[in-house]
């Protein structure tokens, strides 16, 4: 079973910047494409970033690029989102999961607690 614990979350005034963190166990971390996901009350999943197995490619949904930066280190079966110059559209619960190659679809069933980004105007 897999556990995933997201974390670093906050208050942050518009244009401010957040550090995600999403450390996963019960699977070889490193086997993954990682993504990160956000969600608003009411409203379905979505898919914010992804990154390969080996963090040579990343990909980003048309709302955070140039904004979000995911990133990975496979020691530490970690996960990272940079989130710089914040909108109040980014507020949202931020999870992490594995995501099928080439897709923006999340491959795991469990998913972690979430952690709240809330962006003020």
């Amino acid at each position: 079973q897999v556990q995933l614990v997201e974390s670093g979350g906050g208050l942050v005034q518009a244009g401010g910047s957040l550090r995600l963190s999403c450390a996963a166990s019960g699977r070889t971390f490193s086997n993954y494409y990682m993504g990160w996901f956000r969600q608003t009350p009411g409203k379905e999943r979505e898919f914010a970033a992804a990154i390969s197995r080996g963090a040579y490619n990343t990909y980003y949904a048309d709302s955070v690029k140039g904004r979000f930066t995911i990133s990975r280190d496979n020691a530490k079966n970690t996960v990272y989102l940079q989130m710089n110059s914040l909108k109040p559209e980014d507020t949202a619960v931020y999870y992490c999961n594995a995501v099928q190659p080439g897709t923006r679809v999340a491959i795991w069933r469990d998913w972690g607690q979430g952690t709240q980004v809330t962006v003020s105007s």
